[in-house]
């Protein structure tokens, strides 16, 4: 296994945690990268990023970040509560009158971003190809009643959050969804991070593969359950309707497509770029990151199936839940993505991190991977 890429003296143990990780005969391709304070400290890949061995990952691959591309949306719309045009308490509907339908009039912005609009999934069963169908879903999304009333109680939206803040984009920034989004927070920062990929760029994606059936997250195990099992439960729809979401990122159909909740396409180093831009204020104003930081809901979760703590659009450490904690301070913040990929960030010590691998893996919050790769690097601060 060759290792690519650079990495600071003082911060070998975690190429060495690295070059162990990837000796796994469990994994194929992987990414990390970390930034303290702005600089670049570590910045390396390995492994393979096709379905075929001979086929090399690059430093420009790229690969489906799932719900770590929920914080590039929050933040997109925090720019623009930022620039007066969206209200975190105002209802939606004052800005998609028809989100008003089967008693969602209160559901306002923050409940949005923070999960608690009670909307967490459709309970029509859909048909593989509506994914890819914007107004078909959001018309859907219009007419859904709440599972729970605003506000009420947590459910984490793993699909709709996407439908539903890139509409408000939609209709308040005037663009597509993913242009705006790309445009308010990747090109300042010249990120290599796209929603709705074009043909050079699908040609730059890495192969997504499960090589390993165990499951060794017990959250992760009760949504299986629900899946198989219980196929019209809550938990089931938010992950399963429509089919099979996770199992269809390699589709060119997926990758064309703009799904502003879990289909973000960039890499490690897209990543860590994004949070030290939140970090140093390029993105956002101290005054809405601070908000967006600050705790919104924290309790069990029965979309997740575990405890999960929020802030608006982001993750908030958890230290005394399994998985929960990203493995450096009690301020971090970020996403994990389904199959292992994240992004957060340490304010207490200017950290950035990205890790983004192709071998999919069974955990609800942070993937071990990431976690062990996350301790070291705190060892050599």
């Amino acid at each position: 296994m060759t290792i690519h890429g650079q990495c600071a003296p003082c911060f070998e143990p975690v190429r060495e945690a690295f070059i162990q990780l990837m000796q796994s005969p469990f994994e194929r391709g992987a990414a990390l990268c970390i930034q303290v304070d702005g600089e670049t400290v570590v910045d390396l890949w390995a492994g393979i990023c096709g379905p075929e061995p001979d086929t090399p990952w690059q430093r420009d691959t790229l690969l489906n970040l799932f719900s770590c591309t929920k914080p590039f949306t929050a933040v997109a719309v925090m720019q623009l509560v930022g620039e007066g045009r969206l209200a975190l308490d105002t209802p939606l509907c004052h800005y998609w009158p028809a989100f008003a339908n089967a008693g969602k009039a209160s559901i306002t912005l923050r409940h949005v971003l923070c999960h608690r609009a009670g909307l967490p999934a459709l309970r029509t069963l859909l048909t593989p190809e509506i994914l890819y169908e914007w107004d078909t879903m959001t018309d859907l999304i219009a007419e859904e009643r709440p599972w729970a009333a605003a506000g009420e109680r947590q459910t984490y939206s793993p699909l709709l959050f996407g439908w539903i803040l890139g509409e408000l984009l939609r209709r308040v920034d005037g663009l597509p969804p993913a242009q705006s989004i790309c445009q308010r927070v990747a090109a300042p920062l010249g990120l290599d991070f796209h929603l709705g990929l074009d043909e050079a760029t699908i040609g730059r994606c890495a192969y997504m593969a499960r090589t390993k059936d165990e499951i060794d997250d017990e959250a992760f195990g009760r949504v299986l359950q629900f899946v198989l099992n219980e196929p019209t439960a809550m938990s089931a729809l938010a992950f399963a309707n429509p089919p099979m979401v996770l199992g269809r990122s390699n589709e060119t159909g997926w990758k064309r497509m703009t799904q502003p909740a879990a289909n973000g396409h960039g890499n490690a180093r897209s990543l860590a770029t994004f949070y030290a831009g939140l970090l140093d204020g390029r993105l956002l104003e101290s005054p809405l990151l601070n908000e967006m930081l600050r705790e919104h809901s924290a309790e069990y979760d029965p979309t997740l199936q575990t405890p999960a703590r929020f802030g608006l659009g982001v993750m908030l450490e958890q230290p005394h839940v399994a998985n929960g904690s990203y493995g450096m301070g009690a301020s971090a913040f970020g996403h994990m993505g389904a199959g292992g990929t994240v992004g957060f960030a340490d304010p207490e010590r200017g950290v950035a991190f990205g890790f983004a691998c192709n071998t999919i893996g069974s955990y609800v919050l942070m993937d071990p991977r990431a976690r062990r790769l996350a301790n070291v690097a705190t060892d050599c601060l």
